[in-house]
């Protein structure tokens, strides 16, 4: 649950109400997450509440209708604490769509294959050309500076994935292209030797 327990986290310096807590959350994680739904922070302060991580009071306002503030519980800071504590492990794999489009482009020959490569090649040289303005930009925020960084590091890593990619699926590719017109001439060879035999009898 780790927007859960960002949203401890935020918690720990004061309470806040649903709002504040949407642009507080976008102000200190920057744009490499995106923004916050206000529905499903909701749905993440309900459930924070029923676990006993939050309590939720009203506050009386004569202008507008009462609003509710969400404070951090002593349960909520142990539980904090405890995931803090706990390093992150990556249980999902490396599922990227790029690993897709290598596999179709290696089967449709060489050229095709060359062509996906160069063109990811310009996107991360492009990303990286705008993380490089968003780092500027956002020099004096430490964390959105970290997830920056972060995120240069792993467009870097990308680009150099293709390299690996065009040494690897190379020959591959070649082998694809090779077995397909050695297919198809096969395919044309049969067909004639069909029709040669038919000559024959008649």
């Amino acid at each position: 649950m780790p927007l859960h327990h960002a949203v401890l986290a935020l918690l720990t310096r004061r309470p806040n109400h649903g709002y504040e807590l949407k642009a507080r959350f976008e102000e200190a994680i920057g744009p490499q997450w995106g923004g916050l739904n206000i529905g499903h922070l909701y749905q993440i302060l309900e459930r924070l509440v029923r676990d006993g991580y939050v309590s939720r009071s009203q506050v009386t306002q004569s202008d507008r209708p009462d609003k509710n503030l969400y404070t951090l519980t002593e349960a909520g800071e142990a539980e904090l604490r405890s995931w803090a504590a706990t390093p992150w492990v990556r249980v999902g794999g490396f599922r990227d769509e790029l690993f897709l489009k290598l596999l179709g482009a290696s089967a449709l020959g060489p050229q095709a294959l060359t062509a996906l490569i160069e063109a990811q090649r310009q996107t991360y040289l492009s990303e990286l050309a705008g993380l490089a303005r968003q780092r500027r930009a956002h020099a004096d925020e430490p964390l959105v500076a970290v997830l920056i960084d972060a995120a240069v590091a792993h467009t870097k890593a990308d680009l150099g994935l293709l390299d690996s990619a065009a040494q690897h699926l190379g020959p591959l590719a070649a082998a694809q292209s090779e077995a397909g017109e050695a297919g198809q001439a096969g395919g044309h060879g049969g067909h004639g030797g069909t029709g040669g035999a038919r000559t024959e009898s008649a």
